[in-house]
């Protein structure tokens, strides 16, 4: 049996409409000025910056929830990105594809705020 890690990802509608395109498998190729994928491990974390950031910058923010195989996600060292709940994943840009390999099931859409 595999055990799995779920993440979650605040998500912009440009991005979550090329997640869509994929199936609701996959996550996009990172734009040169983004070299890290950062899914983070918490859902208010998630949330936090879903309601307050990609709204204000984008109209929209959603938050995702998915799971990966945790034997894979051992390679990236937890960070802290601020207080004791503010935790991330730094996926660099060019491991992005063998990250997407390792996901298990769908992509979800958990929350959605305008």
């Amino acid at each position: 049996m595999t055990t799995t890690t779920t993440l979650w990802r605040p998500t912009g509608p440009e991005e979550l409409r090329l997640v869509a395109e994929s199936g609701f498998t996959a996550w996009p190729p990172r734009l040169p000025e983004q070299p890290i994928f950062y899914p983070v491990l918490n859902e208010d974390y998630a949330v936090r910056i879903a309601r307050d950031w990609n709204v204000r910058h984008d109209g929209a923010g959603f938050v995702t929830r998915f799971k990966v195989k945790s034997e894979f996600l051992r390679r990236y060292p937890v960070q802290q990105a601020g207080g004791s709940t503010i935790l991330e994943l730094w996926v660099p840009a060019e491991e992005l594809d063998e990250f997407n390999a390792h996901i298990v099931g769908e992509i979800e859409v958990v929350h959605e705020f305008r």
